[in-house]
């Protein structure tokens, strides 16, 4: 059966994406998506995980449904609901357990119409991506059939590597999650690999690294010329506190000095951690790499 679908809302869709869990990817999406909202552009992130924990990156665990509506659109094709303005200029489709349902249902739905389950979230967002400047899916990570979905629908994939081995073969994983829809979606690019939970002075490790992704990829191109440290204190500072790593060091820089506590000029407030300054250097350092890449692209189809 032949599946007709206008892809043209979705030439901004970007799949955070990688085969293993615990690669940052829910962090990119949040702190992505807050840098460029918060230099105007209309973004929609998607939380396709099951775990949602996209809600506490940002701070609306309250206000989602667990996934409710999203599994409802990827099955049913009802309307999803939006939380609208959780930052400014920020809107955010909840995830959460209900999803496990979802994957189960386009599992199934694939065994009798494999590209109608695949089309299932690329033909919900068709009808809404038209409203923004940027959609990011926080892809979960070993579900077969949402990842499906995610690169069905997206237009690039991005993806986090840390430096160890089952990172790599996650990168691999997702090589063939892209083949398996390349039929369905032939405008799906790479948009990059980056670095993440890893140290600047790591060069060795660095190029083990990039020395694999030239022999899966032929070239080293895909790889972020930045890499984003490791820095569990401010991860953990920043999920406790529902703020993205810019919004951590915005509030960290408004903390009285130890020496205005010690004269009695100001009271002490539990700051936060040190390293926030730098996560949140390298965070926007990989926002604006994201939107140079997305931008020769389309350069170059208009050229074309």
């Amino acid at each position: 059966m032949k599946h007709e679908l206008e892809r043209g809302t979705l030439s901004r869709v970007i799949a955070v994406i990688n085969g293993k869990g615990g690669v940052f990817k829910t962090s990119l999406v949040a702190n992505i998506g807050g840098l460029l909202a918060e230099a105007g552009s209309r973004v929609l992130l998607v939380d396709l995980d099951p775990q949602g924990n996209l809600a506490e990156d940002l701070g609306y665990s309250d206000q989602g449904d667990g996934g409710r509506s999203l599994a409802a659109a990827l099955c049913f094709g009802a309307e999803p609901t939006l939380l609208t303005s959780i930052r400014p200029n920020l809107d955010v489709i909840a995830g959460g357990p209900e999803l496990d349902d979802a994957a189960a249902f386009l599992g199934a739905k694939a065994q009798k119409d494999r590209d109608a389950a695949h089309l299932a979230l690329a033909k919900m967002l068709a009808a809404v991506a038209g409203e923004y400047d940027l959609v990011l899916l926080d892809c979960p990570p070993g579900n077969e059939p949402l990842q499906a979905a995610a690169v069905a629908a997206a237009r690039y994939a991005l993806v986090p590597l840390k430096t160890d081995m089952s990172s790599r073969k996650g990168v691999a994983a997702v090589a063939a999650r892209m083949d398996s829809v390349v039929g369905l979606n032939p405008s799906l690019d790479l948009l990059g690999v980056v670095l993440v939970g890893t140290g600047t002075n790591s060069k060795q490790v660095h190029k083990v690294t990039r020395d694999h992704l030239i022999a899966d990829f032929g070239t080293d191109e895909v790889l972020f010329p930045m890499t984003i440290r490791h820095a569990e204190a401010t991860a953990q500072a920043c999920r406790e506190r529902g703020l993205l790593a810019h919004e951590l060091e915005r509030e960290l820089s408004k903390a009285p000095k130890w020496w205005e506590v010690l004269r009695g000029e100001a009271k002490a407030t539990n700051a936060g951690p040190k390293s926030a300054s730098s996560v949140a250097e390298d965070l926007h350092a990989v926002a604006m790499e994201v939107t140079r890449r997305v931008a020769a692209t389309e350069s170059q189809e208009v050229s074309a």
